[in-house]
Parts: structure tokens; sequence; C-alpha cells
């Protein structure tokens, strides 16, 4: 790749995917169909990361080690790593997915069987690396062992330093408790540490409201925003934002302090719980309120693809 073709890639806009539907639980095959279904319209080079949600292939809300073990998949070689790798070949880009890994037998412990884990898969199609959720939720902590902590990767422009988290590593660990002032606001720190450019979030997580008529989660969003308060707090401006602020950035902040935030969730039913949707684009400047750069509905099934603007 010569020197002119390497800084027009570092100079144009950054393009984030988001694929969201609502997988059924235990339903791989159609889940894998589904997602090929609503990527099938993608062109090669249209985007530089695509991102599905936490365990999109075998659903979510398993009970115990034994309803989801038929299901864990073998890193590198399940359905999830399968589906990744084929469209980061035909798209030219990266693709990430969450998936319920299988452990070693010399990892497993007692009904510790899994990993809630995800992949990342490079142009090429090839296998870049994978990590896996350090805070466990409820459902969780009935399979899978916890990870040791977040993860960030290096990748050509324009993604460059990308940190990782699944769901509920945007909460904190254990039973501890929280607050807007002191924190602690672990994965948020984390980013701050690594320089990130840009955090992804693999979700499977649930509505506010599973009653409500709004086309959009904004008490989760606003809630996703406050977790992540380091990366744009300023004594002076105090609360989150709403939808009707979706436009303004507050004071003007420097570039170099600004991360991308791009959730991708999921939405439908399982067990009687319901997921929120609501994927979105955060963009988020020391000193200036958060801003919602794109958001999709709480049951709207597709790809929205978000250009950032350098």
């Amino acid at each position: 790749m010569t020197a002119s073709m390497l800084s027009s890639i570092a100079t144009r806009p950054l393009r984030i995917g988001t694929v969201q539907f609502a997988p059924q639980i235990g339903q791989v095959h159609a889940n894998v169909s589904k997602a090929r279904e609503l990527c099938a319209h993608l062109t090669p080079n249209s985007v530089d990361m695509l991102c599905f949600p936490e365990m999109i292939l075998s659903g979510y809300m398993f009970s115990d080690a034994q309803s989801i073990s038929q299901y864990l998949e073998e890193p590198k070689e399940g359905p999830t790593s399968q589906l990744c790798s084929e469209l980061a070949l035909r798209l030219e880009c990266f693709v990430t997915a969450g998936y319920p890994e299988r452990l070693s037998s010399e990892e497993t412990e007692g009904h510790k069987i899994g990993a809630n884990s995800a992949v990342l898969y490079g142009p090429k199609g090839e296998w870049i690396g994978g990590f896996r959720k350090t805070n466990l939720f409820r459902t969780d902590l009935t399979w899978a062992k916890a990870g040791t902590g977040f993860t960030t990767f290096v990748l050509p422009p324009p993604l460059n330093t990308v940190s990782f988290g699944i769901c509920n590593d945007l909460n904190i660990d254990g039973p501890s408790e929280w607050s807007l002032e002191t924190g602690p606001y672990e994965i948020a720190d984390y980013c701050i540490s690594q320089k990130s450019n840009l955090l992804i979030l693999l979700d499977a997580w649930l509505d506010s409201d599973k009653s409500s008529a709004d086309e959009y989660d904004w008490q989760n969003v606003n809630y996703w925003a406050a977790r992540l308060r380091p990366l744009w707090v300023d004594k002076s401006l105090e609360g989150g934002f709403s939808e009707s602020e979706e436009s303004g950035y507050g004071r003007d902040a420097s570039k170099d302090e600004e991360t991308l935030v791009a959730v991708c969730n999921r939405f439908g039913e399982e067990l009687g719980e319901t997921f929120a949707g609501t994927s979105c684009l955060l963009r988020m400047r020391r000193g200036s309120r958060p801003k919602v750069f794109g958001v999709m509905g709480r049951r709207e099934e597709g790809v929205s693809i978000w250009t950032v603007p350098k």
C-alpha cells in the first residue's frame, strides 16, 4: 500500500455499523440466516467496523449451565466466528460479535462451563482476537466464568485505538455501589488510560420500561452516558442530554479528548424479559455534553451505518 493510499485512509471519515434484531433463543441456524439477510445489501468497503450484539446467535436468557451447554462454541470454529469471518472477508472490514464460549477442560470449574465472550475478525477474514465479559450479569453467573479485564486493539486508521466491553461491563464489578460524583467508572477510566478513540459495547441490555410506547429507550441511553461520565464530564455541565439536545455539544473541546461510543444492542423477548434495542453511536468530548450521533428504535430491525466526519 502506497503512502498516498495510507494518507487517504487516515483522513477519511470513520464508518461504524450496528446490526440490530431479535434473535430466537436456541435457534442458531435461523439467527445466522437473519444476520446474513440483514447484511446482504452491504457492499465491500462501505463500513469500517460492523458490530453484532452480545450472544446474538444463541440468544441470552439461559437458566443454567445445562440449558446453554449445547450452544457453547469453540473459539475460532463456532457459527459466530464463521459468520464474522465470512462478513469481514466479503465487506473488507472488521466485524465483532458476542457468543457463548466453551471453556477447555482445564478452565471448567463446576457449573462454570463457558464464558460470555466476543470475537473480532479483520478485512481478510482473519481472526484478530477475542475477549470475555468481566462484570457478569445475574444470568451469566449460572454458567459463565468471568473475564479478567477489558480489552483494547490498535487497528489501522481510521479506527485506531478501539476498546471493547460486553453489556454489564459498563456497570461496576460485584456488589459495590456507585455514585454520579465519585463512581467508580471502571470502563470509562480504562478508556482514558488507553487513550481510546472508540469504545464498542456489545449488549443484550434490558428495556427500562417494556410497556413504553416511545420509539427510543432514552432512559437507557442517558444511563449509558452517565456510566461513562469521565469521558465527558465538566463541573459546569451537570445532567446528561435528551433527544431534544442531539445537535448540540456544549462548549468546544479538543479532538484529542474525544471518544466515540458504539452501543450495539438487541431487541425481542426471552423468558419474560424484554430487550431495549436502541443501538446508538454517542460522541463524547471532555467538557461537553454527550451527543447522540445516531440511534435505532426500540424494535427496529436492520443495519445502521453512521459516518463520523473528521
